[in-house]
């Protein structure tokens, strides 16, 4: 391919990647849509004096993590969609000033994550030791990778990106399997749990992928790609 050859398709395919960037950013705000309601279902619960019953008692007695975890997820999962979209990733200002922001979001989200899933006494149906070891397991990998790796930044972001908003593909699992006429244990929540995160990492993955090639391919033309 000549050097004109691949300028004309990079211009080309420019706009194309532009709009496919604001169709992600909007497929991954909608994705975040059911947890970030049901926060803010839980957040007015806590704030309005609701009554205590048994499936919120554990909520009221730690609302500290309980706000900190829905305030900082909400904001991850919201903002950090638009660091999907080329348009914006290209603004330096941009792009530090939500990373500013989306850092410190995602850490405590996941920490409070963390904390809940050893000190918060689970529902009757989520309270498997299983789904405990999942919840530390993928919680101290979101925490792990948000790393200095400034080389393989994008790739390390969008992992953690990808275990974040795991609770909107949590949501689509469940209503799945209940629709099926599958029944709600112990396993069988752990399981479907597990499944989304496993789906959301392997997505991740391929992205990173996808984009590698691209990224390879555009150098190799000597000319710059978005990723």
């Amino acid at each position: 391919m000549t050097s004109a050859t691949a300028l004309s398709r990079s211009n080309t395919n420019r706009p194309q990647r532009r709009r496919r960037g604001w169709l992600v950013a909007a497929g991954l705000i909608l994705l975040s849509v059911i947890p970030v309601i049901g926060g803010a279902f839980r957040l007015t619960e806590l704030s309005g004096g609701a009554a205590i019953t048994p499936d919120n008692a554990r909520f009221f007695a730690a609302p500290v993590p309980i706000v900190a975890h829905i305030v900082g997820a909400t904001v991850y999962s919201l903002l950090g969609a638009f660091q999907f979209v080329p348009a914006l990733r290209g603004r330096r200002a941009w792009h530090r000033i939500a990373g500013l922001v989306l850092i410190p979001a995602g850490l405590i989200a996941a920490l409070s994550g963390l904390w809940m899933a050893v000190f918060v006494a689970s529902a009757p149906d989520a309270g498997s030791t299983l789904l405990v070891g999942l919840r530390l397991a993928f919680g101290s990998a979101m925490v792990a990778f948000r790393r200095r790796d400034f080389g393989r930044h994008g790739a390390w972001m969008t992992r953690a990106y990808a275990l974040g908003v795991a609770a909107g593909t949590q949501a689509i699992v469940f209503t799945i399997w209940v629709i099926g006429g599958g029944p709600t244990d112990n396993l069988t929540t752990a399981v479907l749990m597990g499944t989304a995160w496993a789906i959301n990492a392997t997505v991740a993955e391929i992205v990173i992928r996808r984009r590698s090639r691209r990224v390879g391919a555009a150098r190799s033309s000597g000319h710059p790609a978005v990723a």
